[in-house]
């Protein structure tokens, strides 16, 4: 859905609220309430913990998405990794230079298309993922340590859910 064009936020962006006329409405909304907020802030304390607990790796979120796709899924296109990853060209490009330079992927042309350059991991890269699973492990369950089991397969589930409407 495109937000801008859905028929409860058009127009909104532009229009202030009166304080006076609207006072009502300003004081029931309370942002630490809304979905988006929530998230962000969810999203902050996984980061915070996903920086704690990678130490010498020395990856940010994205490079290890990065990362463990190409070694998951094997040679790849920017492309493809991209859309794997939920990453735009721009920030795609920017993690895949990251991860190079640190010599943790390479990239080659394509053998059935020499006009296609493909990511793979190197063995340094795929050493680096399979000592650091358990630890990614580690930071997803701390991520949702103030959920008990149920609570977090109900929200994984319905979190998956929004991510994929």
């Amino acid at each position: 859905m495109n937000a801008p064009n859905h028929p409860s936020v058009t127009g909104t962006a532009t229009k202030r609220l009166d304080p006076d006329r609207n006072r009502a409405a300003v004081e029931n909304y309370v942002l630490e309430q809304q979905v988006g907020h929530l998230l962000r802030r969810a999203h902050q304390r996984h980061v915070a913990i996903f920086q704690e607990c990678i130490g010498a790796a020395a990856l940010t979120p994205m490079q290890w998405a990065a990362l463990f796709c190409l070694v998951r899924h094997g040679p790849t296109t920017q492309n493809k990794l991209g859309r794997l990853t939920a990453m735009d060209p721009a920030t795609i490009q920017g993690v895949v230079q990251r991860l190079a330079a640190r010599g943790l992927i390479i990239r080659s042309a394509d053998p059935r298309d020499r006009r296609t350059r493909l990511l793979a991991a190197t063995s340094a890269g795929e050493a680096l993922v399979t000592t650091m699973l358990p630890v990614a492990r580690e930071i997803s369950d701390a991520t949702l340590a103030p959920l008990d089991a149920t609570e977090r397969a109900i929200f994984l589930k319905l979190l998956t859910r929004m991510a994929f409407a």
